[in-house]
């Protein structure tokens, strides 16, 4: 039996029959940890995955369902890692998914330069908080901003961890668009698939998805996009299908 923390609580995944451990004062996570988890390329049948700022490990647990490889998750924040682990004993998956409590920028040391077929992150989207921020909720604050890691920081670590022709995909807000490609190139990441995330029709994106291949040639797509909410404000079939498993 898991036992829970202070305000935790035990969350379905629903589409994958999952159970998750969440806090709103910790950590809980977003539609944008899920969408990444669908979005990103895996080997069904093997394979060596890493998860980079996994927070309670949502992506690692999500993919799960999707490959029978290996998956890592890295993360700096001792109490979500705790979650993280926690949630992967209650979902009895301790053979295939693994935590790190650690620095992402430590692991191609760590783990070897070269050694996984694809990388996942869900990064802090924000620049460094101010002091009234970080003293608000000192666990949101390092998982919203760029306190432990930057951009930079996360896109050459993907890039040491992954063999040639290997796959990394991140999840950004479209303001960092120009960013993430500039840096992909910079460290051998061909920018290969890249999908916009709108509110609702007629509204700006305001999540990006993309997906590069090291040392990959270049030719990107741009896949249709992907519209949350109908303007009933109900989600859209493709969002229920992803979330509750409901056939789109």
């Amino acid at each position: 039996m898991i036992s829970l923390k202070d305000d935790e609580r035990l969350d379905y995944l629903l589409a994958e029959d999952l159970r998750i451990i969440q806090s709103p004062s910790v950590f809980a996570f977003s539609l944008d940890a899920v969408l990444l988890a669908r979005f990103a390329y895996v080997p069904i049948q093997k394979g060596n995955i890493i998860d980079l700022c996994t927070g309670n490990g949502v992506i690692p647990l999500l993919l799960s369902t999707r490959t029978k490889g290996t998956i890592t998750g890295v993360e700096i924040q001792e109490r979500l890692y705790d979650m993280a682990v926690r949630s992967i004993q209650y979902n009895q998956l301790e053979d295939r998914l693994h935590m790190i409590h650690g620095d992402l920028k430590d692991m191609p040391k760590q783990l070897g330069y070269g050694k996984f077929d694809v990388v996942t992150c869900n990064p802090p989207y924000f620049p460094t908080p101010s002091k009234d921020e970080i003293n608000e909720n000192e666990h949101l604050a390092i998982a919203r901003h760029e306190i432990y890691c930057t951009l930079e920081d996360v896109i050459k670590t993907s890039s040491d961890l992954l063999r040639q022709g290997g796959k990394a995909a991140f999840v950004h807000r479209p303001g960092r668009l120009m960013d993430i490609l500039t840096l992909m190139r910079k460290y051998r990441l061909e920018p290969k698939r890249l999908r916009l995330v709108y509110p609702k029709q007629g509204k700006e994106a305001n999540t990006i998805l993309v997906e590069g291949i090291k040392d990959g040639k270049p030719d990107l797509k741009i896949l249709p996009p992907l519209f949350v909410y109908t303007n009933h404000n109900e989600y859209t079939k493709e969002v229920r299908h992803i979330l509750y498993g409901e056939q789109a």
